[in-house]
């Protein structure tokens, strides 16, 4: 086979999976201003669905409940996150051995399992009554690690003599850090605080089982609303989803872009 040839069987095979990947989204876009009740075909257009969408107050009940979910886990996880990735950069010897382990244990466990586990935790050994508090703490449990590992890329490809020369001119561990570390890994912190709120605002497996009855997000909402049928509301409500969480990635991905990407 000819170099062209193999070059066009790269391509033609890059688009097929892009349009498996992102014709499902494309459709639900399109669909969100279709003019009819039915997504079975196209009749016309309008934006009266997402009017509509504004004026359901389930939806909107929903929404809030998401947004104060992800804002809090995504506050405390950046906070608790930060300070491991730098535990995980800096210390590496006695007990901090176990840490990088324990920080990024619920970033490769399975979902399901992950929410199956907290769910007991909460019931059995804490007693707690599920609802927005459980969300929160599971979701601050998984954001965590994302938050750390961010972090801990930025560290890593930062110049040690930086750190060095601070500490030679008399600055204390603490003065270093205000003014040396921090600023120079605050893209990294910003990166993995939007990371987590758009990880929190999204999640439907974990927060399934740790919602508890009466309590919902966006995402438990669309569920049960495409439990009857796919309406033209639930496509509006995802396409507002999707627009938000590609903005946070892509402001994400300027602030971190070699975490990103895979490089350290």
């Amino acid at each position: 086979m000819t170099h062209g040839g193999r070059l066009f069987g790269l391509w033609t095979a890059a688009l097929a999976v892009y349009a498996f990947l992102y014709l499902p989204l494309a459709v639900v876009v399109i669909f969100s201003f279709n003019d009819s009740l039915l997504n079975a075909e196209w009749v016309g257009f309008t934006t009266r669905w997402y009017g509509q969408l504004f004026e359901n107050t389930e939806m909107l009940r929903a929404a809030a409940n998401s947004l104060i979910i992800a804002l809090g886990a995504a506050t405390l996880a950046t906070v608790l996150g930060s300070m491991a990735g730098i535990a995980l950069q800096r210390w590496r010897s006695g007990f901090l051995r176990a840490l990088p382990f324990l920080v990024l244990a619920p970033v490769a466990m399975p979902e399901i399992l992950l929410g199956v586990s907290l769910l007991l935790f909460f019931r059995q050994v804490l007693d707690l009554t599920l609802g927005l508090v459980s969300i929160l703490v599971a979701h601050i449990t998984f954001s965590i690690g994302f938050v750390a590992i961010i972090v801990r890329v930025r560290l890593a490809g930062l110049d040690e003599s930086l750190f060095e020369a601070a500490r030679d001119l008399g600055a204390s561990p603490w003065q270093t850090f205000r003014w040396v570390t921090l600023p120079l890994i605050l893209p990294g912190i910003l990166a993995g605080f939007l990371m987590s709120f758009t990880l929190s605002i999204d999640d439907f497996v974990i927060t399934f089982f740790v919602a508890g009855v009466g309590v919902t997000t966006l995402p438990l909402q669309i569920y049960s609303m495409i439990k009857v049928a796919v309406s033209p509301e639930v496509n509006a409500v995802s396409t507002l989803l999707m627009a938000l969480t590609l903005t946070l990635i892509a402001l994400a991905s300027k602030l971190a872009p070699d975490t990103l990407r895979g490089r350290a």
